[in-house]
């Protein structure tokens, strides 16, 4: 391939000087080629065919990048070789290899997805594509495109988890690099990969790169911090040598003495997870006593259970201390037994049990698909790990387009702390600490999500808000009729649960703001004299395209849905449409005009609508006013909002008048209305035993349905005022419930309230 003159580059690079060009191009192939052959060396797991097409892959990246250097001075393609030797360390197939090897061919060199395809293959070419940034996408802010490109990428890596495993080991080497470039970019680097590689790297079980990425991000967000945690932990390790050689050799001993093979191995815990630990219960450094530990390697599952006991028998177990993980897997499928016992000298130790099938899937997580093929019956198929939550990615994405939301969702997931919870029968379900029981159904199907009425606990009913409880048993009953709550997206804690619920909303908020504004347009046009809205069909295509590019909207759907959200006004798009009708020969009717138009005051007034409590999301009943049947009302047509209803008198309301009188609508009340509507009531009681319960009942028995009680702030008094949010059917059913109140024991006075905050 021939490389351009001038070739993009990343911050980490530039091009060399002309002067020296030739040069540095030979000091660079020299070093690429002695990186290539230590990368070769680490290839033996592949077949021939297959490393010569690495070196095939390496060969054209080695070409695109040639003139390019990092911030350290180095070629660029060191950056690519040594992404690809951590995707060989994990024995990833060739083409992963050879992805990494390309990785940043689109995005750096002018290298198009087609070429690579002629070249290497759809497979590889796809994996490139996916860790491309969208540096063509057309966006409006810098964490708009950020989160486009994570949406991608994420997306990239439910279909082959091999992208994110690339991404991942690109990230590890950016961040080992990280000090050459200029200090202010720090931050924001390690920033990045704290808040969003490190937890997808735990997500995975991918520890080692986890913990790795971790300690990085922490040495350059807080140098100061990190070298002194260090230089206290080097002396911490100085001090305890003793003691630790101590430990290793009694174990050791008691492990030889009963027979079994194991290895041995210290552990101690990283720099960031200490910090974290420090920071977060207020902790000295000295406080902190599971700095340093053990891992304990058996060879099958049974062992992992006798060493246990033969260790508790060594050491005192520390109560409350021990964890399996082995009979229950974290969700990423992490397996192990930890017990902290107290060791000599009163010093706690903890010691982690596992298989070395358990190892490699603790450390590697996903990528111990290729590094350990034998399914056993401790560690199990790793084809499955984190198939669940990369699954739960495509879910989201079917239900959430915009990449900003979709990210948050994402997000949300994103952290392994877990609780684990049965269905009635038996299967073992884990969802993130804080989840709810409508976190579950969703978990279940998103049918049974979105149908959930009610739920039991061990048995019992429960609120749906109810937080889950590791061993919970939950049974969700569901009803057909029912449909998701808005309120339910202020507790469920997974992202797949609140991207389904906006869905369902958005949805039939849409539809139902398309159906109030097919109402408002229908009505707009019998007041300019059009008996009935022009249909679909063919007659009319031209004349609704005409409308359409007119009001800027792409369908007819798409446009009475603006309409019903207030982003278009009925009464401007229906006089358009009159004389678009008027240029095919289609005149008014001036006998409707009339009688729709003007009033006994010979006054033109705006398109009314009846309204009966069916409307649901399309129209808002204003918390400011809370208007009830009875009341006089009017309706604002909120940007966005849909239509919005005021008591007549509500300052609000006169105050959006005043200062946009053409949002306004004629609305009234049907003759009968299909529900109760909300309004506010104030009770000043004389304090007692038992008021509480008395105002209570005189509600309940006036068949007002209490949504909502304040019995505010105040220290006890002799009075106190008790505000309530009621359901009434009118202002006569109000009345009544009023004249009841009052007449009530213990009740000073009851009245409407006609603002509430």
């Amino acid at each position: 391939m021939n490389t351009p003159a001038s070739l993009p580059t990343k911050d980490s690079s530039k091009l060399i000087p002309n002067a020296r060009a030739g040069a540095a191009r030979a000091a660079a192939e020299n070093a690429a080629a002695a990186s290539f052959a230590a990368l070769t060396a680490r290839l033996e797991y592949l077949s021939a065919a297959d490393i010569e097409l690495v070196r095939q892959a390496y060969r054209f990246a080695d070409e695109a990048h040639l003139g390019q250097i990092r911030s350290n001075g180095e070629p660029y393609i060191t950056h690519p070789i040594s992404v690809a030797a951590q995707c060989a360390d994990w024995r990833l197939d060739a083409q992963a290899v050879m992805a990494a090897l390309l990785h940043d061919a689109i995005e750096d060199c002018a290298v198009t997805k087609p070429e690579l395809i002629e070249r290497f293959g759809p497979a590889v070419a796809e994996l490139v594509d996916g860790l491309t940034k969208l540096d063509k996408l057309h966006v409006n802010t810098r964490e708009e495109n950020q989160a486009e490109s994570f949406r991608k990428m994420l997306l990239a890596m439910a279909r082959d988890v091999r992208v994110i495993l690339i991404k991942l080991a690109d990230r590890s080497h950016n961040m080992r690099t990280l000090s050459d470039l200029p200090r202010e970019k720090w931050g924001r680097i390690a920033s990045e990969t704290l808040d969003i590689y490190a937890p997808i790297a735990h997500r995975l079980g991918l520890n080692q790169t986890y913990r790795e990425l971790q300690d990085l991000s922490f040495q350059h967000l807080f140098p100061w911090r990190f070298n002194t945690l260090r230089k206290a932990v080097d002396k911490a390790r100085n001090r305890r040598r003793d003691l630790i050689q101590r430990v290793q050799k009694e174990v050791e001993g008691v492990f030889s003495s009963s027979g079994m093979a194991v290895r041995i191995y210290g552990r101690e815990k990283s720099l960031y997870s200490i910090y974290k630990k420090m920071d977060g219960k207020h902790l000295s450094f000295a406080q902190v006593t599971d700095i340093y530990g053990f891992r304990v390697l058996v060879p099958t599952l049974i062992d992992c259970y006798t060493a246990l006991g033969l260790l508790h028998q060594l050491y005192k177990p520390l109560p409350g201390k021990f964890k399996d993980h082995i009979a229950i897997a974290k969700v990423n499928g992490y397996q192990s037994l930890h017990t902290t016992l107290v060791g000599p000298s009163g010093v706690n130790v903890e010691f982690q049990v596992r298989t070395d099938a358990m190892h490699v899937v603790a450390e590697s997580g996903v990528a111990a698909h290729w590094l350990y093929k034998e399914n056993t019956s401790a560690g199990g198929p790793s084809d499955g790990l984190g198939a669940q939550w990369l699954q739960s990615l495509l879910d989201i994405q079917d239900e959430t387009r915009d990449a900003a939301e979709f990210w948050d969702h994402v997000k949300v997931d994103l952290f392994p702390d877990a609780v684990y919870v049965f269905t009635p029968k038996s299967q073992i379900m884990a969802l993130p600490r804080g989840a709810t029981v409508v976190d579950f159904a969703y978990a279940i199907h998103s049918n049974v999500g979105d149908r959930t009425v009610a739920a039991k606990v061990g048995g019992e009913l429960v609120p749906l808000r109810t937080e889950l409880k590791n061993g919970d048993v939950i049974e969700v009953i569901t009803a057909p009729v029912s449909a998701p709550n808005p309120a339910w997206l202020t507790f469920v804690r997974t992202g797949r649960a609140r991207s389904k619920i906006r869905h369902h909303l958005k949805t039939m908020a849409h539809a139902e703001s398309e159906e109030l504004g097919g109402k408002l347009l229908a009505k707009a046009l019998r007041a300019e004299g059009i008996e009935n809205m022009p249909d679909e069909s063919a007659d009319y295509t031209g004349i609704w395209d005409k409308l359409l590019r007119f009001t800027g909207n792409k369908a007819r759907n798409e446009l009475l849905a603006d309409i019903g959200l207030g982003k278009r006004i009925a009464n401007i798009v229906a006089k358009k449409l009159v004389t678009l009708l008027a240029e095919r020969g289609e005149k008014p009717d001036a006998v409707l005009l009339t009688r729709e138009r003007f009033g006994e005051t010979d006054t033109p007034s705006l398109t009314g609508l009846a309204l009966d409590g069916s409307e649901n999301a399309s129209v808002q009943f204003a918390k400011c006013c809370r208007p009830i049947p009875g009341d006089d009302i009017v309706g604002y047509l909120g940007r966005g909002e849909g239509l919005i209803v005021h008591t007549a008198n509500c300052p609000t309301a006169q105050k959006l008048q005043h200062k946009d009188s053409e949002r306004f609508i004629q609305v009234e009340w049907a003759d009968e209305t299909v529900r109760l509507f909300e309004t506010g009531i104030s009770v000043m009681v004389t304090n007692g035993k038992g008021v509480l319960a008395k105002v209570a009942s005189a509600l309940a028995a006036s068949e007002a349905d209490i949504t909502h009680i304040d019995m505010g702030q105040e220290p006890t008094q002799t009075t106190a005022e008790l505000r309530f949010i009621v359901g009434v059917r009118d202002v006569a059913h109000l009345e009544t419930t009023l004249r009841a109140l009052n007449r009530a024991k213990s009740v000073i006075r009851a009245d409407r309230t006609r603002v509430t905050t």
